[in-house]
């Protein structure tokens, strides 16, 4: 039986990605009351990883993903071994296939952060284990599941919907379709978002810098039109414009690693599309707009007064990087199966 990959949500069905979500819920539903102070339960939510190793496969630094694949990996019974760039012979003497075939022999699943989206395919390739990815210069898929369960958890905030409307099949907070602007670079928090929200029911609205170089690559957009989600992103090079409407805002970093040297560029690229009241006010944005962060932040991409304001989600959207990495963790690793 070949295992299992994940490398973008837009591998997954609809049912999948809402099956997924669902059991993030009911996952941290079951592990909060063992996380407590005094806990009077000890009880796992799964031991589906008892006895196995997921090699976090990272040459990113990171805290949200680490921190979340971590933890999530003990709960769910296992142990996360954290592989950084200076501890094994990857890209210094020995080759991506050779390195997923020795991993692969010692450890029951792979989650690689990695720099190119060649090198997490050219892994998948070999791995005799399952392989998620964590982040490519390309996806960033568990970032947007982290998202999707923060919106459901908080669908009350959203005029039109409320805990009265009920909940989806699988047991959801139900979440009206929203309009979600992008306004910042076309990174690989947006590329999943690209593949994923239109199929989901939600209008996209995006902007970026005029610059090509600012938008999606061909690689993505061909993605985009396989999935049939090309028809519900309107793209504009104007912020306003891509505010107008909005109930929710996402934004991202506009300098990610390895770009240090454009900084300077970047930021003169990226003149007005720091998001703020007065941008979201002359744009039309829903006045109940509620804002998204991946993390970390810089002041120049939202200021003060939206990041540590209420229409904040930024914590609870970072907290559920670690539920939704556990269920997916617990599927993919645990049971080879999405």
């Amino acid at each position: 039986m070949a295992p299992p990959h994940l490398m973008t949500l837009a591998d997954l069905s609809v049912a999948q990605i809402n099956r997924l979500l669902a059991h993030s819920a009911h996952l941290k539903r079951l592990s909060q009351p063992v996380l407590k102070p005094n806990a009077t339960t000890t009880q796992l939510p799964s031991n589906s990883l008892q006895h196995k190793s997921i090699a976090l496969l990272f040459s990113k630094r990171s805290t949200r993903t680490r921190v979340s694949a971590e933890t999530a990996a003990s709960l769910l019974g296992g142990r996360a071994l954290f592989l950084g760039k200076e501890d094994i012979q990857l890209g210094v003497n020995e080759s991506a296939s050779d390195t997923a075939k020795v991993i692969g022999s010692m450890c029951q699943g792979i989650f690689a952060r990695v720099g190119e989206h060649e090198e997490i395919e050219e892994l998948a390739r070999h791995s005799p284990v399952p392989v998620l990815n964590a982040l490519s210069s390309l996806w960033h898929p568990t970032q947007i599941m982290a998202d999707l369960l923060t919106l459901h958890e908080h669908a009350h905030l959203f005029s039109g919907s409320s805990s009265s409307k009920g909940s989806t099949p699988e047991g959801l907070p139900a979440l009206r379709p929203l309009t979600i602007a992008w306004v910042g670079d076309s990174s690989n928090v947006l590329h999943d978002m690209l593949v994923t929200y239109p199929r989901l029911g939600h209008k996209l609205r995006v902007g970026t810098p005029s610059n090509p170089k600012y938008h999606a690559p061909g690689a993505v957009w061909d993605k985009v039109k396989e999935v049939n989600c090309d028809k519900g992103i309107f793209w504009t090079d104007d912020p306003r414009e891509a505010v107008k409407g909005a109930d929710v805002v996402v934004t991202d970093t506009w300098i990610s690693m390895g770009q240090e040297h454009e900084k300077a560029q970047r930021l003169k690229d990226f003149d007005g599309f720091q998001v703020t009241e007065k941008l979201c006010k002359e744009g039309g944005a829903n006045p109940d707009w509620k804002f998204l962060h991946c993390l970390p932040r810089k002041e120049h991409e939202v200021d003060d007064e939206v990041f540590h304001g209420p229409r904040s989600l930024v914590f609870p959207e970072a907290e559920n990087r670690k539920w939704t990495i556990m269920a997916m963790f617990d599927q993919l690793f645990g049971h080879w199966k999405l």
